[in-house]
């Protein structure tokens, strides 16, 4: 079943470019300038992929980003925008951007994004035979259904924050560097900053932390980058 697509870009000749290329390999691509138009879209079809310009009429990127991340804690979001301010970079990835691409990019690089994206949702889809739970101290991690629990509440993540916790969960005590987060979760042809993984991480903290400031299960390690808490009460089901 081919993938289904939505480029939501108000310049016509970005969107025919992308548009060509993805089609290149079988996705069914539907094409919107217009961020109201666009939440309607999302608001009653199904997608699998989101790819998103920040300057909109009607209703801007960051937006449409914050009200799908409302309503489809999984859907992957690819932002790309011309915009230079860092500032705009962080704050998309904050409310919920899987990835980031700053304008003028190469297209191939696009695609290999995208490529990237579905390879991961994909994997998480058919996950290979491991357990099927993980129980730390007040935190739940059901791996297959995607479900998270802390303190017996239910905890919506998004799919990349479910990756980060699930990947950190597996190896309690591992170091790892922003680099090596990047490389394993993103993939080898990212491209994108450090300061990804640090957003990814702070708002998986708000959501599963009770105290984000004194993190209990994500530490961070001064000067190399993070690790899971390795001293907790641990069980695999």
């Amino acid at each position: 079943m081919s993938k289904k697509i939505l480029i939501v870009e108000d310049e016509i000749d970005i969107t025919e470019l992308v548009r060509i290329h993805l089609e290149d390999f079988g996705a069914d691509i539907h094409l919107c300038n217009d961020g109201l138009m666009a939440m309607q879209l999302l608001e009653s079809q199904d997608f699998d992929l989101l790819i998103l310009d920040l300057s909109l009429p009607g209703l801007d990127g960051l937006e449409i980003c914050d009200r799908v991340r409302r309503r489809d804690p999984f859907l992957p979001i690819l932002m790309m925008t011309a915009r230079v301010d860092e500032a705009d970079r962080i704050l998309g990835l904050e409310m919920g951007a899987d990835d980031y691409l700053p304008k003028p990019f190469n297209v191939m690089e696009l695609v290999a994004r995208v490529r990237a994206l579905f390879r991961r949702v994909d994997a998480m889809a058919s996950p290979p035979v491991r357990p099927k739970t993980i129980i730390i101290d007040h935190l739940s991690i059901d791996v297959e259904k995607r479900d998270i629990l802390v303190g017996g509440k239910t905890v919506l993540l998004t799919g990349k924050e479910f990756e980060l916790l699930l990947h950190f969960s597996r190896t309690p005590g591992r170091v790892y560097s922003r680099e090596q987060l990047l490389q394993s979760l993103w993939g080898p042809s990212y491209q994108g900053y450090e300061h990804t993984v640090n957003s990814h991480v702070n708002r998986l903290r708000a959501k599963i932390e009770p105290d984000p400031a004194q993190p209990h299960f994500i530490q961070t390690v001064w000067g190399v980058g993070y690790k899971f808490r390795d001293n907790a009460a641990r069980r695999i089901l």
